[in-house]
């Protein structure tokens, strides 16, 4: 696994776990404004950046990728003692990948910040607070549910505009809030998008065919799968026996990861993009962000604490869009 280091190993310990089609170089627009005294680890997640580029078990949910990072959490632990316990940031999916650390390895976090991250619950194909699902075989979800124009133009490594679907247009119009300008930056942002290995094995998965709308089953293979709620269930953390505070962060822009995500097939149904959809009934879109409120809610009642901050104008990737701010509340949290 590849991993970029920043700051002395002496230095208080951070973990940056970052999100789908990107690479430990996306925190880079935040490090720059963090103390050059913190010891700083960002891997770079199985199948992206410049690590190998190894299958992923979805059957797993995000263990595959969790197993992967606990050898740097133990470590970074080991090495500051018990008084200096790691803090673990994770974007979107990272955000589940912590999650999963949280619950395999609650005593080695001091605490958890969670950037926009993917629902407890998985990504698409559930109705409620308590992450019922939509249909028995979770249809709608998983490795079939990305956008093929995207996957096609992700592989050939593309960095024009000239179609919709294309990675740098994505990045624009999803990854922060529209109009967003990424600067000098962009380039080297794109370059993390593009470094995603693509394939079944990888992003965005396999699929299967289902008898429910939209007519595709999550596979067993592959990242978008492990998001599937026919995998993934985080709820879990909610009973860890040490609860280190969690800082959850989000703009109100996101279109990723909403109570309206774009990437939700059900919502793109309502919204008559997707044809066939069988109705709020039947196929309500995914309510994400409640849903993250309702498990940290429980989670608070149970010994926890959680505060949620929300960034005005700001979409998926607030340590991008207010890197200073998102420092600021780093550095709260670290404390030194």
């Amino acid at each position: 696994m590849h991993v970029t280091t920043h700051g002395p190993e002496s230095g208080p310990p951070v973990l940056l776990i970052h999100g789908n089609c990107s690479s430990s170089g996306f925190w880079e627009p935040l490090v720059r404004h963090l103390p050059t005294h913190w010891r700083i680890v960002a891997p770079d997640l199985r199948g992206y950046g410049d690590s190998p580029a190894l299958g992923v078990d979805a059957t797993r949910g995000l263990r595959d990728f969790a197993d992967d990072v606990a050898p740097l959490l133990r470590d970074l632990s080991d090495r500051s003692g018990e008084a200096a316990k790691v803090t673990v940031a994770g974007h979107s999916l990272g955000g589940g990948v912590a999650m999963q650390l949280l619950l395999d390895h609650p005593e080695r976090i001091g605490a958890l910040v969670l950037e926009a991250p993917v629902s407890p619950y998985g990504f698409g194909g559930t109705r409620d607070l308590d992450g019922t699902p939509t249909s028995p075989d979770h249809a709608g979800t998983g490795g079939g549910s990305a956008n093929p124009d995207f996957v096609r133009l992700l592989g050939a490594k593309d960095r024009g505009t000239d179609e919709q679907a294309a990675p740098r247009n994505v990045m624009r119009a999803f990854y922060a809030a529209p109009g967003f300008d990424f600067g000098v930056d962009e380039e080297f942002l794109l370059d993390t998008m593009l470094s995603t290995a693509v394939g079944e094995d990888q992003y965005p998965g396999d699929s299967g065919a289902s008898a429910n709308w939209p007519g595709v089953a999550p596979g067993t293979r592959g990242v978008l799968n492990t998001m599937s709620p026919r995998w993934l269930d985080l709820s879990g953390i909610v009973d860890v026996p040490v609860k280190p505070p969690v800082t959850w962060i989000r703009g109100d822009q996101d279109a990723v990861v909403s109570d309206g995500s774009l990437f939700d097939l059900a919502q793109l149904g309502k919204l008559g993009l997707v044809p066939g959809w069988p109705g709020e009934d039947e196929c309500p879109p995914q309510p994400m962000v409640a849903q993250t409120r309702a498990v940290l809610q429980r989670y608070a009642e149970k010994g926890g604490s959680f505060r949620e901050i929300v960034y005005e104008g700001v979409g998926h990737s607030p340590h991008v869009e207010r890197p200073e701010d998102f420092a600021a509340i780093l550095r709260e949290i670290v404390g030194s």
